[in-house]
């Protein structure tokens, strides 16, 4: 019995560590960032799928979706932000378009990995 428990409270705490669902605002970032790096080191681009959040982890996967038209997106979290109050996660232009955000919108987003 003792044996269950140690392998099944780690599975646990894993899971649950990487478990992540919000709802908030979100907007984008575009033209005037394009090309500077990001706090992953990575080159913003744009036209890339990607986005920044405050504290999941660089590199990771989330899906996005747009509240107001259930349109939804996964994108790679490659910078920190947003730095305006009150937002939740600044897409890139890209992001932003194939869910039919223009300026600020309502979203969920779900952490895949």
């Amino acid at each position: 019995m003792i044996k269950f428990f140690l392998i099944l409270i780690p599975m646990l705490v894993s899971t649950a560590a990487f478990s992540y669902e919000a709802r908030g605002h979100a907007s984008w970032y575009g033209p005037g960032f394009h090309g500077r790096k990001t706090a992953s080191g990575e080159r913003f681009n744009q036209h890339a799928l990607t986005a920044a959040h405050k504290t999941l982890p660089l590199h990771s996967r989330v899906l996005v979706t747009n509240l107001a038209n259930n349109e939804s997106v996964v994108v790679k979290i490659n910078d920190r932000g947003p730095h305006a109050r009150h937002r939740l996660i600044d897409l890139s232009m890209a992001a932003a378009k194939a869910i039919g955000l223009n300026g600020v919108g309502q979203v969920e987003i779900t952490a895949l990995d």
